[in-house]
Parts: C-alpha cells; sequence; structure tokens
C-alpha cells in the first residue's frame, strides 16, 4: 500500500451544495478541494459516481463504468456556451439539506438533451475520440439506455420486445437504426461527465489531494454488462432470468437476511478468461479513482446466495468465491491500484487470511468499537498500521447521532473509553483518538466534523429513501478547516 500516514474526509458528490437540487462537478466541488488542502488532508472519499437506477443508491446502477449524468454542473455547461442563463434559471431550487431525486429525474435529462443538441457538432471531433477511447463499455451502455427509454425505462427483464432483450441480429440493427439519436445522446453526456470528471480530478490531484472511490462487488440485475455479456453472470441464458441472487445470511440485526437481488457472478466462466471482465472494470473504474476500495470484500472468499423469487434472504446458503486465485491475478494486473477493501459484517478466519493474502488495507470503525473485555477489533488499541480507521462509515449514523440512540451501556462505555467530555464534544474526542490511530489513513465523514445526527444519515441500509444528505453552502469556513488542520497537524498526518 503506498498510502502514507494521513487522513481524509468523506462525503460524496450529490452531498455538495449547488443551485441545482443535487451535488454536481462544479464550482462547490473545487471549493470542497480548497477546504481539504486548508485542512491539511490528503484524501477525499466520493463513493460510486455510476449513473444510478431505481432506488438512486449508488451501489446499485446502469452500468459499472459510466458516470452519473446528475452530476454535470450545469454553470459549467454555461461557461462553454452549451447552455444559457436562460435555460436553466427554472431549475433552481432552494439551499436545501435533501436531495428531491423525484425533482431531478424529471429535470435534468431534458436539459442535458438540450446541451448535447448545443454541443454535439462543437465538440465533434473530441466526441469521436472519447467514444473510441472507450468503445469497450460505451456503446452497450448508451445503446441499453436508449432502449431503456424507448420502453419508457422498464427494467431489462420487462422489456416488451424479447428479442431486444436476448440481443439477436434483428433486433440489434433495428434499435441501433430507430434510436440513433438518444444513443448518441447517452454517449454525449457520458462524454460531458468525464470531461467534467477528469478536470475535477486533475485539480485535485495537483492541489495535493486524492479521491477514493467505490467498487461495488455486484452489477445491477437491470443494467447494461447483463444484458451485453450475459455470460459473466449465474443466469439462464435463455431468458436472462437469475438462477440465484446475492444478499446477506440472516444475523443478529436481521432475522430474514438482506435480499440485495443482484445476479451473482459466473466465477467458472471468468477463471476461463483470466477474470479479464473484472480486470477491465477495475481498470476503468481506477481511471476516475486514486485508491479503489471494493464494496463487500468478503464476496470473493464465500458468498450468500438465494434462490430467484425468494422475498428474502433468509433461505439461502454459502457458496465458494475465487478467493486467492482472483486477487492473485487482481494484483498482478492491477498492481499500480491501490486498493481498499471493505471488510465489514461477518467476517470469519478464511475472510482474514484473504485480506491478509491481498495485502489490502481493511477497515476498522470506532462506533463499532464498544466491547467491555476490548476484544473488538475496531477499538483503536487493536488497530493495525495496514488498515483504515472511520469514525463511522456512509451506512452508519453520524457518531453525533449513534450517541444519542445507542444503548445506555455501550454510551457509558464510550465515555470511558474515549473520554467523552463536552467541553471537546462528543464528536471531536471520536475523532481525535481515530486521529492517533496506528491506522496509516483516517477517514470522517464531514458530518462527524460538524457535530450532525442521525437526520444527516447518508445511507439506511435496507430503507428505500437514502443517499440524499446535502451540505449547506455556508457549512464550511475556515475556523472549522483550521480546526481539522490542528487535529491532523498533532496526530502526524499532515506529514505525506
Amino acid at each position: 500500500m503506498s498510502i502514507n500516514r494521513s487522513a481524509g474526509i468523506l462525503l460524496p458528490i450529490f452531498s455538495l451544495p449547488s443551485n441545482y437540487g443535487i451535488g454536481t462537478l462544479g464550482k462547490q466541488a473545487y471549493k470542497f478541494v480548497d477546504f481539504l488542502v486548508a485542512s491539511k488532508q490528503t484524501y477525499w472519499q466520493v463513493l460510486p459516481v455510476g449513473h444510478t437506477s431505481y432506488g438512486d443508491s449508488p451501489y446499485s446502477c446502469f452500468s459499472s463504468v459510466a458516470g452519473n449524468p446528475y452530476f454535470i454542473d450545469l454553470d459549467l455547461l454555461i461557461e462553454d456556451k452549451l447552455l444559457t442563463k436562460k435555460d436553466v434559471s427554472s431549475l433552481k431550487v432552494k439551499d436545501d439539506e435533501h436531495v428531491d431525486y423525484g425533482y431531478i429525474y424529471k429535470t435534468r435529462y431534458p436539459i442535458l438533451y438540450k446541451a448535447y443538441k448545443n454541443g454535439y457538432k462543437k465538440y465533434l471531433k473530441e466526441f469521436n475520440k472519447f467514444v473510441k477511447d472507450n468503445s469497450d463499455w460505451l456503446i452497450d451502455y448508451a445503446m441499453f439506455m436508449a432502449i431503456k427509454k424507448h420502453f419508457n425505462m422498464k427494467a431489462l427483464l420487462e422489456w416488451d420486445d424479447k428479442d431486444i432483450i436476448l440481443r439477436k441480429d434483428k433486433a440489434m440493427k433495428k434499435y441501433s437504426e430507430l434510436l440513433v439519436d438518444d444513443i448518441k445522446y447517452y454517449e454525449f453526456i457520458q462524454f460531458l461527465f468525464f470531461k467534467q470528471f477528469y478536470k475535477l480530478k486533475k485539480y485535485a490531484n495537483d492541489s495535493g489531494i486524492k479521491i477514493i472511490g467505490d467498487l461495488p462487488i455486484y452489477v445491477a440485475l437491470d443494467s447494461c454488462e447483463v444484458w451485453a455479456d450475459s455470460k459473466q453472470f449465474v443466469l439462464d441464458q435463455k431468458t436472462k432470468v437469475p438462477k440465484e441472487v446475492a444478499g446477506i445470511s440472516p444475523d443478529y440485526f436481521s432475522s430474514e437476511g438482506q435480499l440485495w437481488g443482484n445476479p451473482l457472478y459466473n466465477w467458472k466462466y471468468m477463471k476461463k478468461t483470466g477474470y479479464a471482465w473484472w480486470i477491465n472494470r477495475v481498470k476503468n473504474v481506477s481511471k476516475c479513482f486514486d485508491v479503489v476500495r471494493i464494496d463487500h470484500f468478503r464476496g470473493f472468499e464465500t458468498y450468500w446466495a438465494v434462490k430467484y423469487g425468494e422475498k428474502t434472504a433468509k433461505y439461502g446458503h454459502w457458496v465458494n468465491g475465487p478467493s486467492k486465485d482472483f486477487i492473485k491475478v487482481l494484483k498482478e494486473k492491477c498492481k499500480d491500484i491501490d486498493f481498499i477493501a471493505e471488510d465489514l459484517g461477518i467476517i470469519d478466519q478464511d475472510v482474514t487470511e484473504l485480506l491478509e493474502y491481498s495485502g489490502f488495507p481493511g477497515m476498522r470503525v470506532l462506533q463499532c468499537a464498544m466491547a467491555d473485555d476490548g476484544s473488538s477489533y475496531h477499538s483503536p488499541h487493536n488497530h493495525i498500521e495496514n488498515c483504515v480507521c472511520y469514525v463511522s462509515t456512509h451506512d452508519n449514523e453520524p457518531i453525533m447521532g449513534w450517541i444519542k440512540n445507542t444503548k445506555k451501556q455501550d454510551l457509558d462505555y464510550a465515555k470511558k473509553y474515549f473520554g467523552l467530555n463536552k467541553e471537546e464534544g462528543y464528536n471531536y474526542c471520536f475523532i481525535r483518538t481515530g486521529m492517533n490511530s496506528v491506522a496509516k489513513l483516517f477517514m470522517c465523514q464531514i458530518q462527524d466534523y460538524l457535530g450532525l445526527d442521525d437526520k444527516y444519515t447518508i445511507n439506511r441500509p435496507g430503507n428505500i429513501g437514502s443517499w440524499t444528505f446535502r451540505l449547506k453552502k455556508n457549512a464550511l469556513n475556515s475556523s472549522l478547516s483550521k480546526k481539522i488542520a490542528s487535529l491532523t497537524h498533532c496526530s502526524h498526518r499532515d506529514n505525506n
């Protein structure tokens, strides 16, 4: 791992302030980079930035590579003369603390279509090069999205024409000709997304800030990958219907487990190809991110499989994953990429050994460190250097929400262990402890620095209505950056 002792802040792109209802790759993103620099931070964790599907989760996307059109900044399009101020004036919304995805869905695509019509000829040479350079994923994605639009955004298995679900030659020819304009449109908005994203990334990197992005372990059933490369998945190849789907086994938190519904990988087929699909996916994602955090790392060792059609994950079973064979190839083919392994949840000795074999840093979450006997590997006295310490993750309540809602015995333990006191602020007691951990990297949600409670949780696993948290424009200031910088300096995390 090439990460030195350092610190960073977790803030999704959609959570940035903006005039148009959702965070974007525009002015406020650049201002946040400046805030990170002033705070002596080294990393910005943004979560996945993919084109989200139903439910708006960045972990469930129409493509494992395509960017989220919602993040395209409209003011930058005005600067590029693809839109006018009049075009976007009606789209401005109040400085709200939550994203209204229904409103964004209705308003964002029409204005991006206008930008496409205004900019296609202007950027034709640059656009054609982008299409050529990204043809391995872009062509299938754009056609998939155009067909979805043609069928009123129905999911893949619900399309009205079964021949195009199965990609039969006549159907492919028919729709590629019928939907040529929409196909170009979806290609063009990806051109705009990556044009803006790469410019922001260069600014961040030139400022000394590296970007951490997430790689969801699974892809959505309603995705261009399942449609275009179905052999990679455990499907009935005659119908594209999954035989089994992904989830989490029943545990202390849920007697029925979690039914995710993602198609499972055909690891036997993938092995025969040298895991080419995975390697290509990782390399594409790494163009956006300096560090790739692999979601649900334990799924490479063993994963929970549930028969398609089940209503819960209760009656699934464990299946062996590709384990060391895949990790070996991943490290050989992607040796210049830094990884973080999300090793949370049900972790047994086999998963621990696989993580050690990979050499990837795992995660420690201070919010999960409440064990009176001191046995929790999340407790700072059990941390190792090769790990990433978090106060809380995007799947947890901010620490002030946890303090408000946790059991009395856990809070009493935290008061003793972390030395919680009101003068310093409970949240900053956790932050200081994490900063002083031996972990090479310390990451903190911006909500924890701001002392926000559970109303500002990014994701509540298993619940609809997550992924809406937004910062207000005046939330970050020089006083806060100086405070963070002081903590970072005192814990020797600014010397990198």
